[in-house]
């Protein structure tokens, strides 16, 4: 591992940019994702338009995807943190509209009945009954996202991925195991932390 210890600032900059990129998708794919949720589980028609777009997008290969926005946005960051949100809303939206669509019935009449208004009921009672399912779509789209970040390499978007590439490139095995090992280490990292969060929130209720 002697390249490794000679560049740990290299490694440490992939690794830095990797994960901006993946927690900026995955933000603003949140931000996105809940209110269409919450809009599409209330709306049967704009449920299944929301829900059939999503799948699209989500079905488009990610260097496909690239190709597509590269030409508009050009090269960089832009393009991939772009193409990760069109990966991440769909697994969220999916995920908050089934928690919020297997909230019981008598549970919302139990809220109606106290006189919450629905702003109140939405927030007092179905966000926090379907928290378990968005976490878990999370744990998706977070996994999702550290792998498909990778490809962001090709379009001089940084990351991990470029370790990867130049190791390709120069038949350099250490930049290769290096940059593929971390991705799979931030991954599981990322997993275990979503997973560790949705098993404390029945101790929180």
């Amino acid at each position: 591992m002697r390249w490794t210890t000679r560049n740990l600032d290299v490694v440490g900059q992939a690794l830095l940019q990797h994960i901006g990129l993946v927690a900026a998708a995955m933000l603003i794919a949140l931000a996105i994702a809940l209110p269409l949720g919450v809009l599409a589980a209330r709306c049967g028609a704009l449920r299944g338009v929301a829900l059939g777009t999503a799948s699209v997008l989500y079905s488009i290969p990610t260097l496909a995807l690239f190709a597509l926005l590269v030409p508009v946005l050009g090269l960089g960051f832009t393009p991939a943190l772009l193409a990760l949100v069109t990966y991440a809303v769909p697994i969220l939206l999916r995920a908050l509209v089934t928690g919020l669509r297997t909230v019981p019935a008598e549970v919302l009449e139990a809220a109606d009945g106290m006189g919450l208004t629905r702003r109140q009921r939405l927030f007092r009672v179905e966000l926090p009954l379907a928290l378990p399912a968005l976490i878990g779509g999370l744990r998706v789209a977070g996994v999702t996202l550290v792998s498909a970040a990778t490809v962001g390499a090709y379009i001089n978007a940084g990351g991990l991925g470029t370790l990867i590439l130049t190791g390709l490139d120069q038949g350099h095995t250490e930049k290769i195991l290096v940059g593929a090992g971390l991705t799979c280490l931030l991954a599981l990292a990322l997993d275990q932390a979503l997973r560790a969060a949705q098993r404390r929130l029945p101790e929180a209720a």
